[in-house]
């Protein structure tokens, strides 16, 4: 097992250095939120808060579009099939993938949480909340892949997807009725949650949210994740 995982991190890290588009995913936001926490400073702006609105972008779109990216690309190139072939289960392909985006994307987010200025736990705890962010996100990403014939088919769903996790946050603190449907959405309370990082203030809300979501998206994924390895 460990070694089919290991061929997948190489391969992965490789066709990731090649492809430009999903390379820029991953450094995107880290880069913004450098900028922009250095270049623009607001009398009575909210700690952190460029940091925030990066990372929560950074969740909504790197882990989900670069998993759906991978997984429906191989599917259509019949990798799937060569790699049923070579005794390849899925749970080690997965397992593959899994570690090479959220160690990534956990790189990533290390850059944005310093760039913000983290520190100690609070940084931590930052972390933390990245890291449940990018695991729901890249399981998302895993259905889209899964359950798409094609990466056309697999980038026409996935974008919008993207773009209500990403970007909803942001609009959800300009209006009411925006917020009050982002609240229903992942990134939505990981968001509120990077706002209060520095009293532990854990709502039953955004809890009850997360176990929501992640139930919803974890079926969606076995569903999808099981009928691609029977096709192939």
């Amino acid at each position: 097992m460990m070694n089919h995982v290991r061929s997948i991190l190489w391969k992965q890290l490789k066709d990731t250095l090649k492809n430009t588009a999903i390379l820029i995913q991953f450094i995107m936001f880290p880069c913004m939120t450098i900028i922009m926490e250095n270049a623009v400073k607001i009398p009575n702006m909210q700690e952190h808060f460029f940091a925030n609105l990066f990372a929560v972008m950074y969740i909504g779109m790197a882990p989900l579009t670069s998993m759906s990216a991978i997984i429906s690309e191989e599917k259509e190139s019949n990798t799937l099939r060569v790699l049923r072939m070579y005794n390849m289960k899925a749970h080690s392909y997965f397992l593959g993938n899994a570690i090479y985006i959220i160690s990534i994307c956990m790189g990533g987010s290390l850059i944005i949480g310093i760039a913000g200025g983290y520190q100690g736990i609070a940084l931590v705890r930052f972390m933390v909340i990245m890291l449940i962010g990018h695991v729901i996100s890249m399981f998302v990403g895993a259905a889209i892949g899964a359950g798409c014939k094609n990466q056309m088919m697999a980038t026409s769903l996935s974008v919008p997807i993207m773009m209500l996790a990403s970007f909803l946050p942001m609009l959800s603190t300009f209006n009411g009725t925006i917020e009050k449907i982002s609240k229903t959405i992942y990134t939505e309370q990981l968001y509120l949650l990077m706002n209060k990082t520095a009293d532990s203030i854990v709502w039953v809300e955004t809890i009850t949210v997360l176990i929501v979501n992640v139930c919803l998206i974890a079926g969606c994924f076995s569903i999808a994740y099981r009928h691609a390895f029977k096709e192939d």
